[in-house]
């Protein structure tokens, strides 16, 4: 059953009713406009088998297209009273089958883990906070294996970090930690006037499908590490900027020569699969292996 999407009157009749002041401090721009959420719910691409992840749900605006397309939804809202109104709403716009469908947590994103959510999600699917939109993405993407693909709504800023590739001016930490999970693609701009209240910027859509790492083989941990290091010092070369981390500027021009990347190279230039490169060939003495 297709749900009762949110317009404008809805969306301010209910945050009035709720006593809800959207804060900047949780980041809360509330999506008002149903053809918005129809494009991002067909952007995602869900099946039936689906099993979709939202963060910050707020008033439940993309809640209830989420229910149209994905078998069951987990809506995770660190807004206590905007969690607890989530599942009239639901009931509400679509129905009992929408409710049966929906799980609320009232918790925290950041500190979410597999356990918390049953069934395992499959997708993620959310309005991100700007302020944390980074954080979230690759929390989630660390801890539930079995997200295979997402669309996120971002800052259009940050999305950009996100998408980019080597050799771009917003390539940086977020875009190579975002590709050693998953291959990400710009998938649209989202104008201001379909929130309220209406932030000063534009959104993107990102989108991303999850791959195995390009190293397997070495932590995770250890290849931020030399991530962090490299875009610490971002106009330095990689052999001043990983001294630190390798134990001194030789050192480190020997662990980027092992690894077959120039030491005079910046880290802005490099895929993730030579960051993973240059973890793999570093001593195990070296902080990243700590």
């Amino acid at each position: 059953m297709a749900a009762d999407l949110l317009g404008p009157a809805e969306i301010r009749e209910l945050a009035a009713r709720l006593g809800v002041t959207p804060t900047k401090r949780l980041g809360q721009n509330f999506v008002h406009d149903p053809n918005t959420v129809r494009r991002i719910v067909a952007a995602a691409g869900l099946t039936p088998d689906d099993v979709a992840l939202e963060v910050g749900p707020g008033l439940g605006s993309l809640t209830l297209g989420l229910l149209s397309a994905a078998g069951h939804v987990h809506a995770v809202e660190l807004d206590q009273v905007l969690a607890g109104a989530l599942p009239e709403t639901v009931a509400r716009h679509a129905g009992p089958d929408g409710a049966a469908r929906l799980t609320v947590q009232h918790a925290d994103a950041l500190r979410t883990t597999a356990a918390d959510l049953d069934p395992a999600p499959t997708a993620l699917v959310a309005n991100l906070p700007y302020n944390v939109a980074v954080p979230v993405v690759l929390h989630l993407l660390a801890e539930l294996p079995g997200l295979r693909h997402g669309l996120v709504m971002v800052q259009k800023e940050v999305a950009d970090r996100l998408v980019a590739g080597p050799g771009s001016r917003t390539y940086g930490v977020p875009s190579v930690k975002l590709a050693w999970y998953a291959d990400a693609r710009p998938a649209g701009r989202v104008p201001p006037n379909v929130f309220w209240p209406v932030p000063n910027v534009d959104s993107g859509l990102v989108a991303f499908t999850r791959r195995e790492p390009p190293r397997p083989d070495v932590p995770r941990r250890q290849v931020f590490a030399v991530v962090d290091a490299a875009f610490a010092q971002r106009r330095k070369t990689l052999r001043a900027a990983l001294a630190g981390w390798a134990g001194g500027p030789d050192g480190a021009a020997a662990v980027l020569v092992a690894a077959g990347v120039d030491p005079g190279a910046r880290g802005e230039a490099l895929t993730v699969a030579q960051f993973a490169a240059i973890a793999a060939s570093a001593p195990v003495t070296t902080p990243a292996a700590e």
